[in-house]
């Protein structure tokens, strides 16, 4: 019999681990590489796969009204080793799905080491996958070994790779209260597929700024990991570092009122003004401009929601500054997680731009499938972006929007999944009643979980045909 070549995996986290896993439960042999056993990484305590290296928490498991617990679902569906090992070593969380982190990352390790496809090599792979490999998976999440990570930018170009990841908050659109914010790009501006109008913008008056800076001097914040250090450049100041630069600091800089004027009070001028910028094609999604920031969460949701026409602001996720390796990949990476200039390496996991546990064991999940196809001659098409493995996989693909205002800033930014990536979905409304308010949010939410885990097991059914269909001509 002709020997079956391996599928090589570079990576033994969440990502890795499940990619592993969907492979050799295909059928195919795979070689996972982990380096934790021969070097260490600042941040991991254990030579164990699947190692969790911060929360010991899966987020919500409400499969109904939540996308987290959307995606624990369509992974349950897929036959995930994350999710099944997450499920054995529960431990108790309200309506989370929280684990005992020991038990869970030696379950995956002796599952993973038993099973007669998988073989596990510990050692670091210094520099690109040799040719000879064939397909790879590069699962090596935000620690990736420095030789390995600087082999990619070589590969990839200098402004493939990010090293630090600066995020301002971002705002679900619907949340915005538009009888107090209002569209209007600075000076009226029509960019190249712009309106003029492409900006929502917050306005504040002098008390309201005043307060605002105040807040955000005296506002808590995170420290910076001891292996992180401290990467402050001018390009991405947090908002705080800036307000402490001086009361007036903010209102020269991001929150400049220049250009713009109240379309609902045009005889007052802001003193300072919030300007958000669409941040998603489906426009479901807006981010706060420069506001990246070091407040812990907490802090940011109270402090932001002090805004004008932010009062109620629903965010898809909050501000950051953190060494965060990832690549540009809607760039970089076709819709099956390949690299574009090297179709025999594919990417999963963090390095993609995800983030979250069950994100990138998701991503892992998808590059394992794909991987798994590609060997057996097949073409798997991605899930339907109305699912969230399809919202998420948009996301990193292409689900951003590049900005010509801003010259050789990096648009794409890491993202959990959430309801603001789905495409948007119409509620039927019933005879004679009207939803409103936190009703009609629910009711949405419900719309969403219900479309997304129908279509994910459409998906799932159709893949699983092709495999037979394939099985039986061999």
């Amino acid at each position: 019999m002709t020997k079956i070549t391996p599928i090589h995996i570079i990576g033994g986290g969440l990502a890795g681990s499940e990619a592993a896993w969907q492979i050799a439960q295909a059928g195919q042999p795979v070689i996972l590489h982990e380096m934790r056993g021969v070097r260490e990484t600042d941040a991991h305590k254990t030579d164990a796969l699947a190692e969790l290296v911060c929360s010991n928490s899966f987020r919500s498991d409400d499969a109904s009204t939540n996308a987290v617990g959307v995606l624990h679902a369509e992974m349950r569906l897929a036959g995930s080793l994350i999710m099944r090992c997450a499920d054995a070593h529960q431990v108790p969380a309200g309506g989370a799905l929280a684990v005992d982190r020991d038990g869970f990352a030696e379950a995956v390790t002796e599952i993973l080491s038993a099973h007669p496809l998988v073989e596990i090599r510990r050692e670091e792979i210094a520099g690109l996958p040799p040719e000879d490999w064939g397909s790879t998976i590069v699962a090596t999440g935000p620690l990736t070994a420095p030789a390995l990570a600087e082999a990619i930018r070589e590969t990839t170009g200098a402004d493939a790779l990010a090293f630090f990841d600066a995020i301002a908050p971002i705002v679900h659109f619907e949340s915005i209260d538009l009888e107090k914010a209002w569209f209007q790009s600075r000076y009226d501006k029509v960019g190249p597929g712009g309106t003029g109008k492409d900006y929502v913008n917050c306005p504040l008056d002098r008390d309201q700024y005043e307060s605002f800076v105040a807040q955000l001097i005296a506002g808590d914040k995170t420290e910076f990991k001891q292996w992180e250090g401290t990467p402050y450049f001018d390009g991405c100041l947090p908002i705080e570092v800036m307000a402490e630069r001086g009361v007036e600091t903010l209102r020269h800089g991001p929150m400049k009122p220049m250009g713009l004027t109240n379309a609902h009070q045009r005889d007052i001028k802001p003193y300072a003004v919030v300007q958000l910028r669409q941040d998603n094609a489906l426009g479901t999604l807006y981010n706060m401009v420069g506001f990246q920031t070091k407040l812990k969460y907490a802090d940011q949701v109270r402090i932001f929601r002090s805004i004008p026409g932010l009062e109620n602001a629903e965010f898809a996720r909050l501000g950051g500054l953190h060494r965060n390796t990832y690549l540009n990949s809607p760039t970089l990476l076709d819709g099956t997680l390949r690299l574009r200039s090297l179709p025999r390496l594919r990417f999963a996991g963090q390095i993609t731009g995800c983030e979250g546990y069950v994100e990138s064991a998701s991503i892992g999940l998808l590059a394992g499938r794909f991987a798994a196809a590609e060997a057996r001659g097949e073409i798997v098409s991605p899930p339907p972006a109305t699912t969230a493995m399809g919202a998420l996989l948009g996301h990193i693909t292409g689900g951003h929007l590049v900005t010509d205002e801003e010259p050789g800033k990096r648009s794409f930014q890491p993202m959990n999944v959430n309801f603001g990536l789905f495409p948007p979905i119409t509620i039927p409304r019933e005879e004679g009643k009207r939803l409103r308010g936190k009703e009609k949010t629910i009711a949405k939410k419900m719309a969403l979980s219900a479309r997304a885990l129908e279509h994910f097991a459409a998906w799932l059914a159709n893949t699983s045909e092709h495999e037979s269909l394939s099985e039986a001509a061999e």
